[in-house]
């Protein structure tokens, strides 16, 4: 474990106890969905069981919400809606416009959006985010949202009028919460959101989205993490991700380097126990992404699971998992919070996934590993200027869920012809074991950068992964998708770092077939008890071009997978995964317990985007999520499926 603290990170304001009332620790517990995890700790599980095993198969659309006439419409949305009260709640457009709907028919009860201007024109994550948040204290219920200028707004959940005793009619603008007690570029452009804020008790908190670091300037703004209260819109507390001077972590930045860097933010999801009052932070990379050497140091708490207290934003516990990241290894995936049986001891337990497809598992009430972590040597970086960890923290259970790292043995063996012209199509990257450093691209060597694998999406990302409080099985979506990090001088980007990733080098590949082995993409179940994996499946079939290449002609291929990231729903009864983005119009329900496929149902638009939920109204289970055809030029739509009316239990 590490540095187990009481200390605060800078002035916190002392509230007071919470009253807001105490939702499940994890799973649903019933017909609504109250956050964008389900529950606060991000587990994606529901007890529903009128949609099952036997009749899924019957599942038709009920109703679809169409963002066709919103202004900056979007053609990707990626949120997922909540449910409270038969009301549901989601963000559309470009613009982060917040949606109501009734929860049985899809009929719009009331929309609200803010217009920022120049903060809007200039934001880094001009979307339409993931969500909006819901909180209630028993009488009055609120929804948040964050805006891609970084404003966070408190609407009424009744009528969607901006609540008027919260901060500036009901708008706090979250530049103003910073601790900008630096030199700052400009904060318009540089700082924005793209989840929705995280609530226990009282407190709503923020974590930041900047400019992305793989092009950053070095000075981007720090991103301290926020806490807002609920009631009247003031800074409950703060917490620096990047340690100010005299602060714990600040040694960890060699040099001075704290004070000359940004990012450390989370554009990911965060989570909460309410029972014990914790948050815990996903904190993404500092700037530079992909080049550390203005930083040495492991640079805390940089590419950290950190454990704050939600009510004084003391930090609690924190566990580094990558030491001066360079790999752009950040944690985008939701925390997920279930109590474990290891051996005989029942662990409250935290689950963080990571996009080089480990799978962390900690002690949520004290940080200590559920099974020991080892700090193994990794590579060293032969850049110019970088500094490199000698070791990283691997965990020993359970197993990754992806490849990591990248050899010869891991590339297209289809054929013997097709295995040795990938080994020639490598050769002029450097390729290697997980951790091993980005490399120079046009070299003098000749070198065109690293493979590096899991890539720079990972693995796992934001989709995150679900978890079965009943059996203590999580699942998690990954793709194999290698990325070519190639290290140049700067020129290319606005960066001032000493080296920048190079523009779009490409990933080498044989006439349009992977140099990878398959599966491409996949679908792991976890037994959490045990730490072991329970089963593994290709995530779609073979696509087309695979499977009709001429190069394969003749040569019978197992089921590859597609290259995408299943978005993930866990039933009483079943395991919902749509195909991602990358995937076909289809969404999948599998037996939670083998990942036998029992039915695969049409999605009418285009593939799924944002993440599954599911809900009861009026006597009838629903399942809805977001898709959308950039390519047709069909914009976002909300789609939910029931059983047909005569349908049910």
């Amino acid at each position: 474990m590490k540095l187990l603290q009481s200390v605060c990170y800078s002035a916190v304001i002392f509230l007071g106890a919470s009253t807001s009332f105490v939702q499940a620790q994890y799973g649903t517990g019933g017909e609504e969905w109250i956050s964008y995890g389900g529950d606060r700790g991000g587990t994606r599980y529901s007890p529903l069981s009128q949609i099952n095993r036997d009749n899924v198969s019957q599942l038709e659309v009920a109703w679809t919400w169409k963002a066709d006439n919103f202004p900056e419409t979007d053609y990707r949305n990626i949120s997922t809606p909540l449910m409270v009260d038969g009301v549901m709640y989601f963000t559309a457009g470009n613009r982060r416009n917040v949606i109501a709907v009734d929860a049985d028919t899809g009929y719009t009860r009331w929309t609200w959006r803010l217009d920022e201007g120049e903060r809007w024109e200039q934001a880094p994550r001009r979307n339409s985010g993931r969500g909006v948040s819901w909180w209630s204290d028993g009488q009055d219920s609120r929804i948040f949202v964050i805006t891609p200028g970084f404003q966070l707004v408190a609407l009424d959940a009744k009528t969607g009028q901006p609540v008027s005793e919260f901060g500036n009619e009901g708008v706090v603008d979250l530049f103003t919460q910073l601790d900008l007690d630096y030199d700052h570029p400009p904060l318009i452009g540089a700082i924005g959101n793209s989840s929705p804020p995280t609530i226990i008790g009282d407190s709503v908190v923020i974590g930041p989205a900047l400019r992305p670091g793989g092009r950053a300037n070095i000075g981007n703004v720090k991103a301290d993490i926020m806490a807002i209260n609920a009631r009247t819109g003031e800074r409950n507390w703060v917490f620096h991700t990047i340690p100010r001077q005299g602060e714990p972590g600040y040694e960890t930045w060699l040099d001075g380097s704290a004070e000359r860097v940004g990012n450390a933010g989370i554009w990911g999801l965060s989570a909460g126990d309410p029972e014990l009052g914790i948050v815990y932070l996903p904190i993404e990379a500092a700037t530079n992404d992909v080049y550390g050497g203005h930083r040495p140091g492991n640079n805390l708490y940089s590419s950290s699971l950190v454990a704050l207290d939600a009510a004084s934003g003391q930090m609690l516990w924190y566990q580094q998992l990558v030491h001066h990241d360079i790999w752009d290894y950040d944690m985008p995936p939701h925390p997920i919070l279930l109590d474990l049986n290891v051996d005989g001891e029942e662990i409250k337990a935290v689950i963080q996934f990571t996009k080089q497809a480990f799978a962390y598992a900690f002690n949520r009430e004290t940080g200590e590993p559920v099974w020991p972590m080892e700090e193994r040597p990794v590579p060293e970086s032969d850049v110019p200027g970088e500094w490199t960890s000698p070791t990283q923290p691997f965990p020993t259970k359970p197993p990754p869920f992806d490849v990591q790292g990248i050899s010869n043995d891991d590339l297209i063996d289809f054929t013997p012809a097709l295995r040795q012209a990938a080994i020639e199509a490598v050769s002029q990257h450097r390729i290697g074991p997980i951790y091993t450093p980005p490399s120079l691209s046009n070299a003098e060597d000749g070198s065109r950068g690293m493979i590096v694998v899991p890539g720079l999406g990972g693995g796992a990302n934001w989709e995150g992964g679900a978890a079965d409080p009943e059996t203590n099985y999580v699942y998690i979506g990954s793709n194999t998708a290698p990325s070519v990090i190639g290290l140049q001088p700067p020129g290319f980007g606005t960066t001032n770092a000493l080296y920048n990733m190079g523009g779009s080098l490409p990933l080498p590949n044989l006439d349009g077939l992977p140099i990878m082995k398959p599966p491409y993409g996949r679908i792991t179940a976890y037994d959490m008890n045990q730490g072991e994996i329970a089963w593994q499946i290709p995530l779609g079939d073979t696509p087309e071009e695979i499977a009709n290449h001429p190069l394969l002609e003749g040569v019978e291929i197992a089921p590859t997978g597609i290259n995408s990231r299943a978005g993930l729903l866990v039933t009483s009864t079943l395991l919902i995964a749509g195909e991602g983005g990358n995937g076909r119009p289809l969404f999948h329900a599998y037996d939670k317990a083998t990942g036998d496929e029992i039915a695969r149902i049409e999605i009418p638009v285009g593939p799924q985007q944002g993440s599954p939920m599911t809900y009861m109204v009026n006597g009838r289970q629903y399942i809805a999520f977001f898709t959308a055809n950039a390519g047709e030029r069909i914009a976002a739509q909300l789609v939910a499926y029931a059983l047909p009316e005569s349908g049910g239990e």
